[in-house]
């Protein structure tokens, strides 16, 4: 792991592959770290001639963490943006994609293939729309466009992705007895839950940093950012859309109007794909952002 100052901020990073080749910039998701893109999945990309960059988001991780910030109010927040004002916050989606922007710039790299995932979805399509010149490609996976008219998740799923979960430095039990049943109901019905895979991950990230407020923070990032399908009608990088049809948190009408609202997008709805990326999902996935980096 490496770290970089970026933006006034540090993120930290790691790359896989041949520092001569292409790269790909690998955005992770709502309060989760770059480890969620795994080494094995890293490694498929590399084999196919990429250079592979992923990093920690600002505010999760080992990048710069803003929990000297209050703590985030969600009534507070939506009556602001339901009177029009400006919520009060640190940071917005597009302040993270002049992060991954400002990462590329401080790697020395021109361009890069941008990957998102959830909420890394839409930092790259803003990163697309608003720095053509920097963006080869775009693959949005399991993300949505801001459309205010689209589906909601069901308020359970809500509640679970909002609710405190016990701190695993006091209750460990609990604290993971959460977050494995979280993960569980956003987990497609195709492929087997790997109960522990996933606690060994979710433990990884709590010895790398544990932040329970940086989900509130990134959650009013995403909801500052209103609906993006006028700035998505922008963007000419050649795009991929890859979505779960059993995606409980992002319905695949999300995917799909993601999807129309970039010129030439390709849509890739997966069967049995939840708000997750299953290993037996690996190669299938790179093989879509491989065919979208090869459109350039």
């Amino acid at each position: 792991m490496n770290i970089l100052k970026v933006n006034g901020i540090e993120l930290s990073y790691d790359s896989f592959g041949d520092e001569n080749d292409e790269a790909i910039i690998l955005i992770a998701g709502l309060g989760t770290q770059m480890i969620r893109w795994t080494v094995p999945f890293c490694r498929i990309l590399a084999a196919r001639g990429f250079r592979v960059i992923r990093f920690d988001n600002r505010d999760v991780g080992c990048s710069t963490h803003f929990n000297h910030y209050p703590s985030l109010n969600f009534e507070a927040l939506a009556a602001a943006l339901m009177s029009g004002r400006r919520p009060d916050i640190p940071y917005t989606l597009d302040d993270m994609a002049n992060d991954a922007i400002g990462l590329l710039d401080a790697l020395s790299i021109d361009r890069a293939h941008f990957v998102g995932r959830s909420m890394g979805g839409m930092i790259a399509q803003l990163a697309a729309s608003e720095y053509p010149e920097r963006v080869l490609s775009l693959t949005s996976i399991m993300s949505s466009s801001g459309n205010p008219t689209l589906p909601q998740a069901s308020p359970d799923i809500m509640a679970m992705m909002t609710k405190p979960a016990s701190s695993p430095f006091e209750d460990e039990a609990g604290f993971l007895a959460h977050s494995l049943s979280f993960a569980k109901s956003i987990a497609g019905t195709g492929y087997p839950f790997e109960e522990d895979a996933y606690r060994a991950l979710i433990l990884e990230e709590v010895k790398r940093a544990y932040d329970p407020g940086s989900i509130g923070r990134q959650i009013a990032a995403i909801a500052v950012s209103g609906d993006r399908r006028p700035r998505l009608a922008t963007i000419k990088a050649p795009a991929l859309v890859i979505h779960g049809m059993d995606d409980p948190l992002f319905v695949p009408a999300c995917g799909e109007d993601t999807a129309s609202a970039i010129p030439g997008a390709e849509l890739m709805l997966v069967e049995g794909m939840g708000h997750d990326l299953p290993h037996q999902l690996y190669n299938v996935t790179a093989d879509g952002i491989e065919r979208t980096a090869r459109r350039n």
